[in-house]
């Protein structure tokens, strides 16, 4: 049985840009908003309709900027346009600071069921060097008020890398996530992207030696309090794994809306251009085929990887041997052969370029 398809629609409206973002974004204007969702619209139901789909992802920028109604019309319109399940993780990505009562009651009503919030550091000095607005307080408020409101899929982002982040501050961070009701944890390395504030003017990083003590702590503390470190950046309680994104590492199909939106479907890849305007002027999104033949052995393998599961040797009979000559001497410190799937250990996530150099060069 083929999998079903998940749904991405780039939602590009912020009220103010983070330095380290690089993500497409314009400042909100209510104006662009209702254009740009009835362009949304207009593309969903280009879908094809014996399409079937079981995610449904807003990211961004700041979807929650959108208003209920607006999500709601999108939502609906994807549920016309092809089988969508009716178990389906619909997720918004929110700000904290756009988590009201309101808002809350609005994202139930229109179909979400899973919140991604984007707190980044539950400590004021680390908040205030990343650039964002709201404070430890609000951001904790913010999980709070959406579990009430019955959102029990909800997962936080948190930043790892800058210098100022001391042990015994990215610990209490964890502490902090872990007491407050959250499923799903994202936790991402700071990286220095061109074409950012940070770039610019970079912020003081923590060495090498310190990101992988910060890393490795995060592991042990996540995995003791329950939560499967399932992806190199992402840990979540059993049953609350992200559908949609592992989507995209199991390489399976997904269709994107949305100025700056990458697709995946029928072998190709596919990109929409960063222009909002174009987007909304357009009768059908512009887009252009990135890659016509995705997918590749090495795309499978080095996405595989990303995921504790690993890969299932089975699956690459004509590389199955080059595979395990190549992983013998990495094994047990880097990588673990268990059953039949090869899978990279946490401290082979920490070196994962290195050890997929050594993988890839024995693939023909």
């Amino acid at each position: 049985m083929s999998p079903k398809a998940g749904i991405y629609i780039h939602v590009p409206f912020c009220t103010g840009k983070c330095p380290y973002c690089n993500f497409y974004s314009v400042r909100y204007d209510r104006t662009a908003a209702e254009r740009y969702t009835e362009a949304v619209c207009r593309n969903c139901r280009q879908i094809p309709s014996e399409s079937e789909a079981d995610t449904l992802y807003f990211g961004g920028g700041t979807p929650s900027l959108l208003s209920g109604e607006q999500l709601k019309a999108i939502i609906r319109c994807v549920k016309e346009s092809c089988a969508f399940s009716e178990d389906a993780e619909i997720t918004l990505e929110a700000n904290p600071l756009t988590v009201t009562d309101r808002a809350l009651s609005a994202w139930k009503e229109a179909g979400i069921n899973r919140l991604s919030l984007g707190v980044q550091s539950f400590q004021s000095e680390v908040l205030e060097q990343l650039g964002r607005r709201h404070t430890p307080e609000q951001a904790a408020s913010a999980v709070r008020r959406a579990y009430d409101a019955g959102f029990e899929n909800l997962s936080v982002d948190l930043m790892i890398g800058l210098a100022n982040q001391e042990p015994d501050c990215f610990a209490r961070d964890l502490e902090t996530a872990c007491s407050l009701p959250v499923s799903h944890i994202s936790a991402y390395l700071l990286k220095i992207e061109e074409h950012t504030p940070f770039y610019e003017n970079p912020p003081a990083l923590l060495g090498s030696d310190a990101q992988a003590e910060r890393y490795l702590m995060m592991h042990d503390y996540l995995t003791d309090r329950g939560f499967l470190h399932y992806e190199i950046s992402n840990f979540a309680k059993p049953g609350f794994r992200s559908r949609h994104n592992c989507k995209y590492w199991r390489l399976e199909p997904y269709f994107a809306f949305g100025p700056s939106a990458h697709a995946f479907h029928g072998g190709k890849r596919y990109a929409v251009p960063h222009d909002l305007y174009a987007f909304c002027g357009s009768p059908l999104q512009p887009e252009t085929v990135t890659e016509s033949d995705a997918g590749s052995l090495t795309e499978r393998v080095m996405l595989g990887l990303r995921l504790s599961e690993g890969l299932c040797l089975a699956d690459f009979p004509a590389v199955r041997e080059q595979l395990l000559r190549a992983a013998a001497p990495l094994i047990p410190q880097f990588l673990s052969l268990c059953d039949g799937r090869l899978s990279m250990t946490p401290e082979g996530w920490l070196v994962s370029n290195s050890v997929l150099v050594r993988l890839l060069e024995q693939i023909p």
